[in-house]
């Protein structure tokens, strides 16, 4: 049976600070012998295209409660399978340039194998199941995001 976790759920427009938040999760998790990090950030290309057209910005809405909700089910989901003390998740919402952070995934763990299962799996399906619409800007114009092939076959290992 795993043992109790903390999460820090936040879904913000301002950035954040990495070693903040990786001060953060030791100081939640003192047991801890690992903690993973993922960084995700925007990218400069349109999705699905290899040309010379680039993105401008991503613009990303989402429903408060309902996202909140479900961030916390994936999380509570990881635990089911992987042993962890503290998750940290930050998504951003708003008006997002390139190479900005836009996603964090931090989780502090006894172990690393459990800690690295359980921030990939909270991304894989943070990427699937949390309300998030996301918006491309750029010299293409502007285009709506749906979810990725790639992203539903990388959940569906986890079934």
């Amino acid at each position: 049976m795993n043992q109790p976790y903390t999460s820090h759920i936040y879904i913000c427009e301002s950035d954040f600070d990495i070693a903040e938040q990786y001060k953060a999760a030791c100081e939640a998790a003192p047991h801890s012998g690992a903690v993973v990090f993922f960084v995700g950030l925007v990218r400069d290309m349109y999705s699905g295209r290899d040309n010379q057209d680039s993105v401008e910005y991503l613009e990303l809405q989402h429903y408060p409660v309902m996202t909140e909700s479900l961030c916390e089910e994936i999380v509570h989901d990881a635990h089911q399978r992987y042993s962890f003390e503290h998750v940290r998740l930050i998504h951003r919402v708003g008006k997002l340039y390139s190479s900005e952070q836009i996603v964090m995934v931090a989780v502090a763990s006894q172990h690393r194998e459990g800690a690295f299962l359980a921030a990939q799996f909270v991304m894989d399906h943070l990427k699937t199941r949390a309300t998030f619409w996301k918006k491309e800007v750029g010299t293409l114009g502007a285009q709506w995001l749906g979810v990725k092939d790639k992203d539903e076959i990388a959940v569906k290992r986890w079934d």
